[in-house]
């Protein structure tokens, strides 16, 4: 099946990933009050859907590039960044993936990256998080909620959170009849762990 003009206008927007994040924890203990942990993907899977006359469909991207600090003892202290490459996008369609990069879409001439930054971090329960992040896309800059979930597993951390998105409010793609306005971004991950006491 083919997709409309536009099907995948939103497949960057993960960026994700966003809570993709290889980046630095810092977790209660020792002296020092704390391990700084540096991380490494093991696994990841962005993905978004949208749906076109009715039907839901997606694709994924990938280049992500992160850094910052998670502290769930800490979260007012803790920032996460994230940028994704855009030329990375992928619907198992290299005609269509190439109209995305185009001017018509992302524009990655222009507009090579999607970036992400958090406002402010909260714990809701047990392993819930919710965040409040800057997405920029074209630059245009919107404030996203995301809800995840953080899982220490001793060897390494698992995240996971689903959010929603406009992709008109970032400027990608046009109002249609067909084509929803509203995506569905999912990301997992699973990043390798590797602690060194604080000094």
């Amino acid at each position: 099946m083919r997709f409309k003009k536009g099907i995948l206008v939103s497949a960057g927007l993960l960026t994700l990933i966003v809570l993709n994040v290889a980046v630095t924890f810092a977790q209660p203990g020792g002296r020092s009050g704390g391990l700084n942990t540096q991380s490494s993907v093991l696994r990841s899977s962005i993905t978004f859907q949208i749906k076109n006359m009715g039907i839901t469909t997606g694709g994924s991207i990938g280049g992500l590039v992160t850094h910052g600090h998670f502290t769930p003892a800490n979260l007012s202290s803790s920032t996460l960044e994230a940028t994704v490459d855009v030329n990375t996008i992928n619907t198992d369609n290299s005609s269509r993936d190439e109209h995305l990069r185009s001017a018509d879409f992302f524009d990655v001439a222009t507009y090579p990256t999607i970036s992400i930054k958090s406002v402010a971090l909260r714990h809701k329960s047990g392993n819930n998080y919710t965040g409040t992040f800057n997405l920029t896309i074209k630059d245009k800059s919107k404030q996203v909620e995301i809800p995840f979930t953080f899982l220490d597993k001793g060897a390494s951390v698992e995240f996971k959170g689903t959010f929603k998105l406009i992709r008109l409010d970032y400027g990608v793609g046009s109002t249609s009849l067909v084509l929803s306005d509203e995506v569905i971004v999912n990301i997992d991950c699973e990043e390798k762990k590797l602690e060194t006491a604080s000094l």
